[in-house]
């Protein structure tokens, strides 16, 4: 056992103090290489069993257990994998929609992969290391669905050179590479220009205050459109008088033309249509597999998909929510709007689940007390809803994982997203623990409490109640923070343009944080000790404040909603309380330290930023949201910037983790699937190319 073996070696080396603990750690790291994997900086790119199963530059990519599976039905079974099937299907959608270049460069770089991987090892030390970064690139292509950071928006930066690429597309054939994109020169030349123009399509999605947001990002979903010319589109097809109001420009590209501009929509027949169709195929597989409320479900999302009408959209919606007893449940379709700078275009994303009954219950019990939480809110009693509707919860096992959703996953979803539908019938939240669980067991052990957490007290707490306040915080952002409150009349959302994400992120944190620390938690049952909401605000403001900074580049904004959102809520509340030092930023050996002195007055200060920022959602306060956001939310200091990212360094952990999908197999009898396997590989580039082979059905321009 190799790995084991440059393990000891290594805690030998660092670790031990005489012959007794060594005796005990040679038996640890034999249990240790067969449970999980290396962390030794020698080890850093290929990996052993365990829950890691790949690592590369600031990437880990992990695998999920669905735990549950073999006790389904052979017709949830069925269901499931047919759902799985057409969450796979829209994966070139989501690279397109990232940058209109992404599904050329990818397929370019697989062909040239695959064409030299069998020879790249050579003498010379140089071309393995440049072949090592060019398979890196690719790497974090996959992972990120284009060549956009996935978190920082910013273009990546090849660690090979243009010479480099020359030698490798040279013994590439040409029947290999994506043609249907143009002449071989023409794909060449495009290509190298989006991968070492540092200055081409720098930024996938530009939020700076000042900038024409559209012009100044890669993000597909506008062609030749300004964001003035953009902004006013829409505010002319909104009806203000309809109660029912679709979200406007959802599903399309907006697209000018010749002086005319108009929306080109995803649907069949329509843009993406190819991909489209193949969801369709496979949804139209789960219908016929499903009982009668999923077959009307699947009905009704096919018949969007095939007529791209976004009332069809908001029949689904209405339907899917209605269904809070299926064991298995899914996401698909265009469905987020945080890609678009405006916040009218939405990616495509695709999840299937499984309902974990027994966790389920403690979900069950905070939305059965919905109506408390809501009456009982910190916020104006106008933005109150006076009967809360339809709020159902789950606790949920990943099954699938697709598009926007793929590698990298969010840990929690509500949905749907239209005010009124929330309102009139409800919504469906569910907090992903299967993931959450692979999170907080790929990171035991790597040292980061240690480096970054001043009180013994608090990582005591954060190892015994860290799992549960991180999955409790999801539970009640996701089943409550977004579905509280209600728009003031005549407010239809949207007006907060491109505060609105973070803003609504920030109302549901901040609920989710001012009530985990409320005594009806314990009253209910949920919330066994204060420790509990002790761990999460002590972790929710130093992460807020410090520790997600290592996710950004030195000297970078930040950019992403949600840590827009944490910073928003952490820096706001260190300001307010600094006369009685709620929060203190502590300074010890040269290191800074993010420490909670009183508990009780920054549960306080978050219920009074949550009045305010439901006041800024209800009325629609735009120049109260860009204040808040641009005084407290973009800005990093940057000497705490780069002692953040030096501590990180010498860690050696990254800061992102995305995941590797298991694969269902049918098993097959007299040409009847008589039963379904499940499989979990650990072959991260082999997964990726089995995906871009087997589920590639877009052309290279669109």
């Amino acid at each position: 056992m190799p790995v084991a073996k440059n393990c000891l070696a290594l805690c030998y080396r660092k670790n031990t103090k005489d012959m007794k603990n060594f005796i005990y750690l040679a038996f640890m790291s034999l249990i240790f290489s067969m449970t999980t994997s290396c962390k030794c900086d020698s080890h850093k790119g290929g990996v052993s069993g365990g829950w890691i199963v790949d690592r590369f530059d600031d990437v880990k990519i992990l695998r999920y257990n669905v735990d549950g599976f073999d006790r389904l039905s052979l017709g949830d079974k069925l269901y499931l994998y047919y759902l799985s099937q057409a969450a796979l299907s829209g994966r070139d959608v989501i690279y397109d929609q990232n940058c209109r270049y992404n599904l050329a460069v990818r397929r370019t770089l697989e062909a040239m992969y695959e064409a030299n991987r069998d020879g790249h090892k050579t003498d010379k030390e140089a071309d393995s290391t440049q072949w090592r970064a060019f398979e890196k690139y690719l790497k974090k292509v996959w992972f990120a669905n284009g060549v956009h950071h996935h978190y920082s928006n910013d273009k990546f930066a090849p660690e090979f050179g243009e010479k480099y690429f020359d030698s490798l597309i040279m013994l590439t054939p040409s029947n290999m590479l994506p043609l249907d994109y143009g002449a071989q020169g023409e794909l060449v030349r495009m290509v190298k220009r989006v991968i070492f123009d540092p200055a081409f399509l720098h930024s996938r999605l530009n939020q700076k205050a000042g900038v024409d947001m559209l012009l100044s990002s890669a993000c597909n979903y506008y062609d030749g459109v300004t964001q003035h010319e953009a902004e006013t589109f829409y505010a002319e097809m909104i009806d203000h008088n309809d109660p029912t109001p679709v979200s406007y420009g959802l599903n399309s590209r907006l697209v000018k033309e010749n002086g005319r501009i108009f929306e080109r929509t995803w649907k069949s027949g329509g843009l993406y249509g190819a991909a489209i169709d193949k969801i369709v195929y496979w949804l139209t597989k789960a219908s016929e597999a499903g009982n009668s409320q999923q077959k009307a479900i699947l009905n009704s999302l096919i018949a969007y998909y095939r007529s791209g009408d976004l009332r069809r959209f908001d029949q689904y919606n209405v339907l899917w929510v209605k269904d809070t007893v299926s064991r298995v449940d899914f996401v698909n379709g265009f469905i987020e709007d945080y890609g678009d700078p405006l916040g009218h275009k939405a990616s495509w994303e695709a999840m299937v689940n499984i309902k974990d009954e027994e966790a389920t219950r403690r979900t069950e019990i905070i939305s059965e007390a919905a109506q408390w939480f809501e009456d009982n809110s910190p916020i104006d009693a106008k933005y109150k809803k006076e009967k809360v509707k339809g709020v159902s919860a789950k606790v949920i096992t990943a099954a699938i994982l697709g598009g926007d959703c793929y590698p990298a996953t969010p840990i929690g979803i509500n949905l749907p997203n239209a005010d009124w539908i929330r309102k009139e019938y409800g919504s469906k939240s569910v907090t992903i623990q299967n993931i959450t669980h692979a999170y907080d067991e790929a990171a035991r052990g790597n040292g980061f409490n240690e480096e970054f957490i001043l009180r013994p007290e608090d990582i005591k707490r954060k190892e015994q109640y860290g799992q549960l306040a991180g999955n409790l915080h999801t539970d009640l952002h996701e089943c409550l923070g977004h579905g509280s409150g209600k728009m003031a009349l005549g407010k239809k959302g949207g007006e907060l343009k491109n505060y609105g994400s973070t803003i609504e992120e920030a109302r549901a944190d901040l609920f989710g944080l001012y009530y985990i620390a409320d005594p009806k938690m314990m009253e209910l049952g949920v919330v066994p000790s204060e420790d509990v909401y002790k761990t999460e605000y002590s972790s929710y403001v130093m992460n807020g404040m410090m520790t997600q900074f290592c996710r950004i580049r030195f000297g970078k904004d930040v950019e992403e909603a949600h840590m827009r959102n944490r910073k928003l809520i952490a820096e706001w509340c260190y300001e307010r309380g600094q006369a009685d030092n709620v929060i203190e930023k502590a300074v010890r050996d040269g290191k800074t330290y993010i420490v909670v002195n009183d508990f009780d007055k920054l549960r306080a200060l978050f219920g009074e930023l949550l009045r305010e920022v439901q006041r800024i959602k209800s009325e629609g306060d735009f120049d109260a949201a860009r204040h808040l956001i641009e005084t407290y939310a973009v800005k990093i200091d940057p000497t705490l910037h780069r002692e953040v990212l030096d501590r990180y360094a010498r860690l050696n952990i990254e800061p992102y983790a995305g995941f590797i999908n298991p694969v269902y197999k049918p098993v097959m009898e007299s040409g009847e699937i008589v039963d379904i396997l499940v499989e979990y590989p650990t072959d991260y580039i082999g997964q990726m190319l089995e995906y871009s082979k087997n589920y590639s059905f877009l052309p290279s321009k669109n």
